[in-house]
């Protein structure tokens, strides 16, 4: 089918926070974290910047670019910000105010596809598609699961940003569904 997403594509991701005012996942700012490239928030639109809000979908499993992306893979996402922006990546813990609503981890991109183990593998999840044939495709609502120590939360949004032309800040939450619909991500496709 034409609208499956294929590993190589380039993609959105609009969160569905507040009935999908939560903004597009997007890298702003240089990261002063260890290892880290960019800090990662939502912006009012998918392309704040060029290549900013991004992101090439890669096998973290060694499936082939164009084969077809399937709920429960492993995943590396990869910013296109100057043409590498870096992969999404967990770094540091969540704000001590983000811990007090279940989450862990903050989140950043990093030059390397795994900073530490596990740190930019995230397991993609569906929450359905049509045909039910397990594949994933343009238009559908995902979790996104980070592979950190097996256990490194849901991406998610929380909390506004205070950087600038952003929405909200990022970081992984134990809770797939903390409030309002925090941890979905629509998928969209990127124009080229």
């Amino acid at each position: 089918m034409a609208n499956e997403l294929r590993y190589g594509a380039q993609i959105h991701l609009q969160n569905g926070y507040n009935s999908w005012q939560g903004g597009y996942l997007d890298s702003n700012s240089h990261s002063s974290a260890s290892g880290a490239k960019y800090q990662v928030a939502t912006a009012d639109t998918p392309t704040r910047g060029k290549g900013t809000g991004t992101w090439e979908v890669l096998s973290a499993t060694g499936k082939a670019a164009g084969q077809p992306v399937v709920s429960g893979d492993v995943v590396y996402l990869r910013n296109l910000y100057g043409g590498d922006g870096g992969y999404l990546d967990t770094n540091g813990h969540a704000t001590d105010e983000q811990k007090n609503a279940g989450a862990k981890y903050d989140v950043s991109t990093s030059q390397a596809r795994d900073r530490a183990q596990g740190t930019g593998r995230w397991r993609i999840f569906a929450r359905a598609s049509s045909p039910a044939d397990q594949n994933i495709r343009i238009g559908d609502v995902v979790h996104l699961w980070n592979l950190y120590g097996d256990n490194g939360g849901f991406l998610e949004t929380n909390r506004t940003s205070a950087l600038t032309d952003a929405k909200y800040d990022l970081c992984t939450n134990a809770y797939y569904n903390r409030s309002s619909d925090v941890a979905d991500w629509k998928i969209h496709q990127a124009q080229a």
